[in-house]
């Protein structure tokens, strides 16, 4: 979008002095206040390349933690996607990045990859045999597969559905409640007077997740102790037991270890199985793009399923999730960012600790950058001369940021976009995605913990080959 005029003092605005040698400025894009909260939202791209990358280091904390949600995490500076910039964070991100999201870590959980690829399958087949008109409703398979290949990337742990099951449902309803407990930040006191049942159900339901990851936390301290190094899968977990916190004589608790762990769970989950509905949404409504896709995954591909290694030799493949990211951000805020100390941006003064909000999907439907934004049109990510926009980090220019970027870009980025690629490669490979007779596919959109379909994707599958 481009840059707003400076915008007048009116209700639900309010303005930031400058120094005392500057006349008052008012933030150009939104600038809003929340109840007792303001936050900062910038939709221009050239401006968010400006804080995020030239000004990595000023923007790169996190705004004071909202105590109406810090309950439901041991210590907000012990979380890579919520933690204060500096040592601890470092420290957490380093790990994360080295022990599970270096290319040759994530290699080794391809046998995993295979395995929960088998049972979205299964549960794809069993709905579909259920069905008398061949119709499926993917996402909860969708969100149930990827929570599986988590969990066994955290936990180093292959397990049943019923445990699967008993862990993935709270932690969701937290994830989502903990979005709605927001409202606590505006009058902290009074609202956890009168929403105190909500409060108690949300402390009580932690507590439950903490007790039943604690015999996983003993299993995997146990692996070590006999002989670790033998283990068939080094887990995010086995890591975490080993890192000492800087400046402290001591390593990580299990509540401690548990929030880390819980994190990722929750990052990768809903995002990842959002943007496979969104991209598969798109395939039924774009039959050609589907063909066209099929065509490629079949020249490259003869097995029964797409093996990680033919994906690079999948260029429109590629494309095809980049537009779905592109068109259906899974978010369309960034998580918010914040300055330590009261700065002057662009002429206007930010506030130390204000959230500053980045607008993805401004950006991703810039019409100056993209033409016909709310098209979906892979082509535009495909071919030579489309090279540039493939930058997912932003580092030359922001076009498009889901992902985000500079110095907190997500760092699983790679691992999400592997996922997509390997697990909408299968699904097409493996089936044919059609409308159901007389249903249109609405792309209306609905906040949950992510920006999901308001109405879940309905399909027809045809399978490829005879079962």
């Amino acid at each position: 979008m481009a840059r707003q005029p400076p915008l007048a003092p009116s209700n639900g605005l309010r303005h930031h002095v400058g120094p005392p040698t500057r006349p008052p400025q008012v933030w150009p894009d939104r600038h809003l206040q929340l109840g007792a909260r303001t936050a900062i939202f910038i939709s221009d791209r050239d401006m968010a390349h400006k804080a995020l990358v030239t000004l990595g280091a000023a923007f790169s904390d996190r705004p004071t933690p909202n105590p109406a949600t810090s309950f439901l995490h041991s210590d907000e500076q012990y979380t890579i996607t919520g933690g204060a910039y500096g040592p601890v964070w470092r420290l957490f991100r380093r790990n994360l990045n080295s022990e599970i999201l270096h290319p040759s870590r994530m290699k080794l959980f391809g046998p995993g990859r295979e395995w929960v690829l088998g049972l979205l399958k299964k549960r794809m087949y069993d709905q579909l045999r259920s069905s008398d008109e061949g119709v499926v409703v993917p996402y909860d398979i969708f969100l149930f597969a990827q929570f599986s290949l988590l969990f066994l990337i955290c936990f180093g742990e292959k397990l049943d559905e019923g445990f699967i099951r008993k862990f993935e449902g709270p932690i969701r309803q937290l994830l989502i409640y903990e979005r709605d407990l927001e409202f606590l930040a505006f009058f902290p006191a009074f609202s956890k007077l009168i929403y105190r049942s909500r409060w108690k159900w949300a402390v009580d339901t932690a507590r439950k997740l903490e007790e039943l990851c604690s015999p996983l936390l003993e299993a995997r301290r146990n692996y070590k102790k006999n002989g670790g190094e033998n283990q068939e899968i080094r887990s995010y977990v086995d890591s975490l037991l080993e890192l000492k916190l800087p400046g402290k004589d001591r390593g990580l608790t299990d509540s401690e270890i548990m929030t880390l762990t819980g994190e990722i769970m929750t990052s990768g989950t809903d995002t990842t199985s959002a943007s496979l509905q969104w991209t598969m949404a798109n395939l039924v409504r774009n039959q050609d793009v589907q063909k066209k896709l099929h065509e490629e995954i079949e020249s490259v591909s003869g097995g029964e399923s797409v093996e990680e290694e033919e994906l690079q030799r999948m260029p429109y493949l590629r494309a095809v999730v980049l537009e779905s990211l592109r068109r259906h951000p899974p978010g369309h805020l960034v998580l918010p960012h914040a300055v330590k100390e009261d700065m002057e941006f662009e002429g206007y003064v930010i506030p130390k600790n204000v959230p500053v909000n980045f607008s993805v999907a401004d950006m991703g439907w810039d019409e100056t950058v993209w033409e016909e934004p709310k098209e979906f049109k892979p082509e535009r990510f495909f071919g030579r001369e489309h090279e540039e926009v493939v930058d997912m980090t932003g580092s030359r220019e922001i076009k498009m940021m889901p992902f985000g970027a500079g110095r907190r870009i997500c760092p699983g980025m790679e691992l999400a976009m592997l996922h997509l690629q390997f697990f909408v490669a299968n699904m097409v490979k493996e089936f044919e995605w059609k409308q159901v007779e007389g249903e249109d596919v609405d792309l209306t959109e609905k906040l949950e913990y992510t920006v999901v379909m308001k109405n879940p994707l309905r399909v027809r599958l045809v399978p490829r080959k005879k079962v």
